[in-house]
């Protein structure tokens, strides 16, 4: 095998959450990962600076969000290019990987360190979506406002799609929180007491 082999990323990936799910998160160490994978040392480290990065390595999603935001013509609203920006990274990027994203979930939700990342991670999405509509002149109550709610939807619908025995789409989740959520802002809260 190629030393550059493209897909070495990926089956690093792979093989981390296998032994993951085989002998848990610490138990699991990068020795083991890279003989898994059957990559070196120094590659595993080539792609992540640690185990739990097989899970955050991605860092990507908020410069993406930043991008976006940038280079969207004026005068179209922050909300709506990240609307479309959610659709095409739930359809293009999530979808494909659902088994993958569903067994790092339950790794994740098994472990504090791994959660408190998760959470970080969540906070660096907003602060990217929250600078990005400053730069586009968005006044700062506003840029929250968008801000956290583009990653309270996008969360709420990956819980929901995580959780989908019917097996939707994530943009089918992602509609159906918009809707529930502008609902409830708008005082037609459905579903009764709970």
């Amino acid at each position: 095998m190629g030393r550059w082999a493209p897909d070495t990323r990926e089956r690093l990936r792979v093989a981390a959450l296998e032994l993951f799910e085989e002998r848990g998160f610490g138990a699991t160490t990068v020795p083991d990962i890279v003989e898994r994978a059957g990559v070196t040392r120094r590659t595993f480290f080539r792609h992540f600076s640690d185990k739990r990065e097989v899970f955050f390595g991605d860092d990507e999603i908020p410069a993406l969000a930043a991008a976006m935001l940038a280079a969207a013509p004026a005068g179209v609203p922050p909300f709506t290019i990240a609307w479309t920006g959610l659709q095409t990274l739930a359809a293009e990027r999530f979808e494909p990987r659902r088994e993958q994203m569903i067994a790092s979930r339950r790794i994740i939700e098994s472990e504090p360190a791994l959660r408190e990342r998760d959470l970080q991670k969540q906070a660096d999405l907003r602060e990217a979506i929250h600078d990005g509509c400053r730069a586009r002149g968005v006044d700062p109550l506003t840029a929250r406002v968008v801000a956290g709610t583009v990653v309270d939807l996008l969360q709420t619908a990956l819980e929901c799609w995580w959780a989908d025995e019917e097996r939707m789409p994530l943009t089918h989740h992602l509609d159906a929180v918009r809707r529930r959520m502008s609902d409830v802002l708008g005082g037609r809260e459905v579903g009764g007491r709970g």
